[in-house]
């Protein structure tokens, strides 16, 4: 062949000469593969240094997947798989380059503008087709190799691209992966953040699609769930400027209460960031939560143990294949020639160098070829090694499937996948397969081609030898395992430290929220009687219940009622047991010498009947204070007006009587009509019917019956509040029973006040007159008392003290200076009293006026003596 010719042809199609640079395995089926061999190079450079674990460690998984599965005979028989692996340098534009190679066999080559020097048409080489890609590492790299791959349809399969962006099937329709997005990621960050009591955190990522993405879904997630607010979101610029990770850290600082950091950055940045928090002597205020990039790495945390401590990370489960460790341990510079970069491995494993055409220069060692890894070099497998050989796994498994159906009973590949393999039926194959993968962990892909999320949660801890170590704390299998017990913060402070806007409000303290932040707030107490209804509101309670003492609930207010052993009881009692005494007194001394003048002369039937109306004031007394029930209100109602009614009709009769005899003396001889003691009952009851009328339409209109009155003690403080158990007896029905009794009274002042030119002797005049005017002062001084401590805590008491004892002091008025004087003469005086002489109404009257004139005269005669006669004869003559 032409060289020549070859070469020419190959950097016009921009593709590399020849495998210097990639790794060609020979197979029936030929699989890419993308690794990032070589770290981003500087100055220009596409590619860096090695990279030992992540590069060659995961190229060599792919090489020994492909080798077991090779040799198994129940996966793929007698088909040979075969690769071609090539180096990203970690760098996306590069890797893109780089993919061209893939879809080389794809592209219609056309060569007729093409010749050698000597003028002869070109040979073409024929390229290697590939029908699906493992890879690529970084998610940035894959999107970009995506873009290309889904336009000539090949699969393509990752093993840590994390990226959510990739889970959009409708862009990125023909990639999958075997290690779950960073959407899961996010998730269990969050699920840990919410364990954890925080509501206020900060993020930090670096800049790039990986950073930026999982940040992102995160951000989406606590939208969408609620309850955790992001008090900043901060980024680290590719190329940080120097002071860069200090300003960071001092914006940080600007919340300070956010003291969790959610980080998805590279492990540079990390290893920068807990830097910076060293050198501003913030060691223990953050509160790390880093992604599967800082993972259980020790790399980012050397040297710095103590501002890393407490660290909480989360890895995707994996496990160690203990098969690649006994393979890799196994392999040397003379059985492992496949690998083009294995001799730059060698040389940076061992720290040696191969003979005069070596990479690494000065003055090292040279290699003698016999050093073995694990025993002259450290070796610790790479994390991502299980998932790369899941990820050859599952293609491999998808080409079975595609096999059976396309190639049933016919042994190696068939025509049908030799000539061509169509990518999008070998991408449902991919979506359907199911498998327990290289580490145990079944193999799965949703239909957006990622895995499940099954996470390690990690958290760095010193331990009391001052050794740190990251220890598993608990685990993420779409929902949150963790062992709380097991976390230790601040070297053994066992307490879970805060990252709070807020610290909680209190019970019955309602959160005021700050406007656009709902995780920072004001606690405000529920005043009066308003209760804690929610975390956000105060509510009333009903009216006839008042807020515990908690203020989140509402409990019944107290119900009370004057009691008897009360001081505002026991006054108004002990008045009208005195009364009751005194009454029953007069009433048994009137009945024992029922016959003698002085009775006779106070008019026997009318005396009774108002000594009946003076016992029930007394008595009314005790149905004010009794416990209110129907019975005790009916009786409230009946007997509240009728004592003073009975008494004081009995006086207005009485004083009515007299005023009616002089003013019919002094017209005629003949005496008034309706002046007979029996006449004169009539007249009194048919004014007391008029009460007991009223007092039964009453009932009639509003049967009787108790009522809790819960504002008459609805103080401003709740725990004072109580609801007074009462009658249901309103101020106005109050007035309006008593007003009947209230207008006798005043008649009865009138006609008291019309004879009071009556002689002092005659028939009681001039008491009456005294008793009424002093019931007047009574009753004038009871309704401001009554009606201006209508708005008073302590009304109950005072309108019911106030009435009872304005109730006895009328009756003890009445008794007092009606029947005491009476009382005190039948008893000490008996001489006084005995009958005088008849005569005729004339006389009668005459003598009256006379002795009238006589009074002013300073007559002799005892004013008992003459008062007797006048008030018996005229008893006698009324008879």
């Amino acid at each position: 062949l032409d060289s020549c010719c070859l070469l020419e042809y190959d950097l016009l199609m921009g593709l590399a000469p020849e495998y210097a640079h990639s790794i060609r395995l020979d197979g029936d089926i030929i699989l890419g593969g993308l690794f990032p061999v070589h770290s981003r190079g500087d100055r220009g450079t596409p590619c860096g240094e090695l990279k030992k674990e992540k590069g060659i460690h995961r190229l060599e998984a792919m090489m020994f997947a492909i080798d077991l599965i090779n040799k198994d005979p129940e996966l793929l028989p007698n088909i040979t798989l075969g690769a071609r692996i090539l180096d990203t340098c970690s760098r996306d534009t590069y890797a893109l380059e780089q993919s061209l190679t893939f879809v080389q066999a794809l592209i219609e080559r056309d060569g007729s503008d093409v010749r050698c020097a000597n003028g002869d048409p070109p040979i073409f080489t024929k390229p290697d087709k590939i029908v699906g890609v493992i890879g690529a590492a970084a998610s940035s790299v894959s999107i970009m190799v995506a873009n290309i791959l889904r336009l000539f349809k090949i699969p393509q399969i990752s093993y840590a691209s994390t990226a959510p962006e990739l889970s959009d099937n409708t862009r990125y329709d023909f990639f999958s992966r075997v290690v779950p997005p960073d959407s899961y990621q996010a998730q269990a960050m969050m699920d840990i953040v919410t364990a954890m009591e925080w509501n206020y955190v900060s993020t930090l990522a670096s800049e790039g699609n990986y950073g930026e993405s999982g940040v992102e879904a995160f951000i989406q997630i606590s939208r969408e769930t609620g309850g955790v607010c992001i008090a900043q979101s901060l980024k680290i610029p590719r190329e940080p400027r120097p002071g860069e990770f200090d300003k960071i850290i001092r914006r940080l600082l600007e919340t300070s209460n956010a003291r969790a950091i959610i980080m998805f950055a590279n492990e540079d940045d990390i290893r920068r960031v807990l830097d910076a928090a060293k050198r501003n002597n913030q060691t223990g205020h953050f509160l790390w939560v880093g992604s599967d990039s800082w993972g259980s790495k020790i790399s980012p945390v050397i040297g710095q143990e103590r501002v890393a401590e407490g660290a909480i990370t989360i890895l995707p489960k994996r496990a160690s294949v203990d098969a690649f460790d006994r393979y890799f341990r196994s392999r040397s510079l003379s059985n492992n020639r496949r690998n083009v970069w294995f001799a730059e491995f060698w040389e940076e494993n061992f720290n040696c160098k191969l003979g005069m055409h070596g990479k690494r220069p000065g003055s090292l060692k040279k290699c003698t070829g016999l050093e073995k890894v694990g025993r002259d070099s450290s070796y610790e497998q790479e994390g991502k090694v299980q998932f790369v050989m899941d990820a050859v796994y599952a293609m491999a498994h998808a080409l079975h499937r595609m096999h059976r159906e396309l190639c049933y009973g016919y042994p190696g590949i068939c025509p049908r996948m030799a000539n061509n393999i169509d990518g999008k039926e070998l991408l449902s194959h991919i979506r359907a397969v199911g498998f327990n993968g290289s580490a145990g962990t079944p193999v799965v892909f949703n239909e957006n081609g990622d895995a499940p999320g099954r996470y390690d949660i990690f958290q760095y801890q010193i331990t009391n030898r001052s050794t740190a170590e990251y220890r598993v704390i608990g685990s993420w299998t779409n929902k949150l395992h963790l062992k709380v017990e097991a976390m230790r913060w601040r070297t053994g402070d066992p307490s879970l430290p805060a990252s709070v806007c807020s610290i909680p409000c209190r019970a019955g303290e309602r959160k005021k929220v700050v406007k656009g932040v709902p995780c920072c707030w004001h606690c405000e107490r529920c005043e009066g009687y308003h209760y804690q209804a929610s975390e956000f509101t105060c509510e009333l309670c009903p009216y006839e219940m008042r807020p515990d003492t908690n203020r989140t609930g509402c409990i019944p207010i107290p119900i009370i009622k004057l009691e008897w052993h009360s001081p505002w009881a026991v006054v108004p009692v002990f008045i009208s047991m005195l009364g009751i005494i005194a009454t029953s007194f007069v009433i048994v001394t009137f009945v024992r010498y029922n016959d003698t003048p002085i009775v006779r002369a106070s008019g026997r039937e009318m005396s009774y009947v108002l000594l009946t109306g003076i016992f029930l004031c007394y008595a009314i007394t005790f149905l004010m204070i009794a416990t209110p029930d129907v019975g005790v209100c009916s009786f409230r109602r009946i007997f509240l007006g009728l004592g003073m009614c009975f008494s004081y009709a009995a006086l207005l009769t009485k004083t009515n009587r007299i005023h009616r005899i002089f003013e019919q003396g002094k017209k005629s001889v003949t005496a008034p009509r309706f002046i007979s003691p029996a006449s004169q009952l009539v007249i009194t009851f048919s004014l007391i019917s008029v009460q007991l009328l009223g007092v039964f339409v009453w009932f009639a209109v509003d049967p009787p019956h108790t009522v809790v009155d819960y504002g008459e003690q609805r103080t401003q403080d709740p725990l004072s509040a109580r609801g007074v158990l009462k009658c249901d007896i309103s101020d106005l029905s109050l007035i309006c029973s008593l007003g009947y009794s209230i207008l006798l009274m005043v008649t009865c002042t009138v006609y008291a006040i019309k004879t009071r030119g009556v002689p002092e002797t005659f028939n009681e005049a001039k008491p009456i007159g005294f008793t009424m005017y002093t019931t007047c002062i009574i009753w004038l001084a009871f309704i401001p008392i009554f009606f201006g401590t209508s708005q008073s805590a302590e009304r109950m008491y005072i309108q019911t003290t106030t009435l009872t004892i304005s109730l006895s002091l009328s009756a003890s008025v009445s008794l007092g200076m009606l029947y005491m004087p009476k009382v005190y003469i039948i008893l000490f005086h008996p001489e006084q009293n005995v009958p005088k002489r008849k005569r005729s109404f004339k006389a009668i009257v005459t003598a009256a006026t006379m002795s009238g004139k006589l009074t002013q005269k300073g007559g002799d005669r005892p004013n008992g003596e003459v008062k007797t006669e006048l008030c018996e004869s005229m008893e006698t003559n009324s008879e």
